[in-house]
């Protein structure tokens, strides 16, 4: 959107000329339409672009066809008298271009500042959806919202006078309910959605809570983008029709500028982060080139998942963290894989990496599920084991399957003792030594040792403290500890041999038995 003023001042600058108009120049500019011969009826737009119209009268009476509100015509003539007329009986404000402009120039300039000239929540490129919804809603007389491919709401109209349980509920939860799209596929909404550029009335289900609708596919060539819904009780006259059709087609012109605006944006960031997690020698240049403070970084790796959604929700997990200017947004982020991969200024202090993945967690619709690992503080030229961090802390939440997210700081002994179980798992855990025989022994009779000796050398020798944790008398412990050193050569009094059991024990059995009833014990307490 952008205002009548600031677009005749802009185009001044290519040899534009406004001529005489009364148009007030606070109008609001909300959407470009094209002249296209090849058109069986007229199409609506603010701003109407004549292309190959040579005569001004011509061009007038197209844009009064299209209810526009300026007309660009791309001529050297004066306009004559009748033409001036005609732009003053419609309210149209007549802008000549200097044939040495070309028309390609012309419509990206007009194209950019119409679609381009308001921050949107995305910030990068078009997409003033809202306020084109507001443009179509009241034009076709209903609340309006648009929506891509997953029934997920992208933009609404700010009208709400008739709006519907169903309505605000998918405003609520920025997604079509669930019982409503299973109506729509009953209906067959979806497939014609899928196979035709015609609007469909969908009839009214007050059990859904759902007044009638008229919807139309927002398409890009044979690519389905998404639906412009316009709520009505019928539907539409063919005047409201034809305006849902042209918003549709806006709304797919908005859609792919920002697709490509956002896309190529995200390509780079993208590209610029996966050479600093990989490790590069030029960190310091990188780091300048994403706008990032040269400090302390975090990596944070983020996996997203929701069963009735393949791959949806981790893209959509990759849209939220790149989403908002460069400038405005702290983090950096590039999608690897199934992880998405995050670079955020944090010193020793994690606080604001939890803070970061909290406010990604709110963002997130409730059915996606979510995982995720804080790495260690880093210099940018150290950030790649700051990744082998967050993966780690990733997988380490991942088996915890709730809880807050795991930061390295906090769960690194956790973490060394899961790369310890991923190299014992690959045979690497002694087969042989003390631990092994007791181990053995247990099987075969039915003792109790290995519980013991772990909690024996968890509480440093403190036999009152390991008796209270396997819930036995003391004396049980010293009889076990004769009995084990008869089954296999401890040396207890040297502390590495100490050390290397406790490690053993700890990598091999995750949860080792306990006995709460000392009267099950088959050893002699006493």
């Amino acid at each position: 959107m952008v205002r009548l003023d600031r677009l005749i001042n802009v185009l001044g600058g290519f040899g534009a000329r406004l001529i005489g108009s009364s148009r007030s120049r606070d109008e609001e500019i909300r959407s470009v339409v094209m002249h296209d011969p090849t058109e069986a009826g007229p199409s609506i737009g603010d701003a109407f672009l004549a292309v190959g119209v040579v005569d001004v009268s011509s061009a007038v009476e197209l844009a009064s066809a299209a209810r526009s509100i300026v007309v660009l015509a791309r001529t050297s003539a004066e306009p004559t008298s009748a033409a001036l007329a005609a732009a003053r009986e419609s309210d149209i404000a007549l802008v000549l271009i200097d044939p040495s402009v070309s028309w390609s120039q012309v419509s990206g300039v007009v194209y950019g500042l119409v679609l381009e000239g308001r921050e949107t929540e995305s910030g990068r490129g078009p997409s003033d959806l809202f306020a084109l919804a507001d443009t179509i809603a009241a034009a076709a007389g209903g609340p309006v919202t648009i929506e891509d491919q997953l029934s997920r709401v992208m933009a609404y109209s700010s009208l709400q006078h008739g709006a519907d349980p169903a309505r605000l509920d998918t405003i609520l939860g920025r997604r079509v309910p669930d019982t409503v799209r299973q109506l729509f596929d009953r209906r067959g909404v979806f497939a014609h959605l899928a196979a035709s550029d015609e609007p469909l009335y969908v009839p009214a289900s007050p059990r859904h809570g759902l007044r009638g609708r008229v919807v139309v596919a927002v398409r890009a060539g044979r690519e389905l983008l998404g639906s412009v819904w316009v709520t009505c009780d019928a539907p539409l006259d063919a005047v409201r029709t034809q305006v849902l059709a042209d918003g549709a087609h806006t709304v797919a012109l908005h859609l792919l500028r920002s697709r490509v605006s956002a896309d190529l944006e995200r390509q780079v960031e993208s590209e610029l982060v996966i050479q600093l997690l990989e490790g590069t020698p030029d960190a310091a240049a990188v780091i300048s080139k994403l706008g990032l403070p040269p400090r302390r970084l975090r990596v944070l790796a983020l996996q997203a998942h929701a069963h009735s959604e393949r791959h949806a929700a981790i893209l959509l997990a990759f849209e939220r963290a790149t989403t908002g200017f460069g400038w405005s947004r702290p983090s950096r982020s590039t999608l690897f894989g199934n992880t998405v991969y995050t670079l955020l200024p944090c010193d020793h202090d994690p606080a604001p990496a939890h803070a970061w993945l909290r406010d990604m967690l709110n963002a997130m619709p409730q059915h996606v599920a979510i995982s995720a690992g804080i790495g260690g503080t880093a210099e940018p030229g150290e950030l790649s084991a700051s990744r082998q961090e967050a993966d780690e802390s990733l997988a380490l939440h991942t088996a915890r399957s709730d809880g807050a997210p795991v930061c390295y700081d906090e769960s690194w002994d956790e973490i060394l003792l899961q790369r310890l179980r991923s190299a014992a798992s690959g045979g690497r855990l002694p087969s042989r030594g003390p631990i092994a025989e007791l181990a053995r022994h247990d099987h075969a009779n039915s003792t109790q040792y290995l519980p013991t000796l772990r909690a024996w050398l968890e509480t440093q020798g403190d036999l009152t403290d390991a008796a209270a944790q396997l819930g036995v008398h003391p004396n049980t412990i010293r009889y076990r500890l004769r009995k084990m050193t008869d089954i296999a050569t401890l040396e207890l009094d040297d502390p590495r041999k100490r050390l290397a059991m406790l490690i053993t024990l700890a990598v091999g059995i995750e949860k080792p038995a306990t006995m709460t009833n000392r009267t099950a014990m088959p050893d002699n307490p006493r």
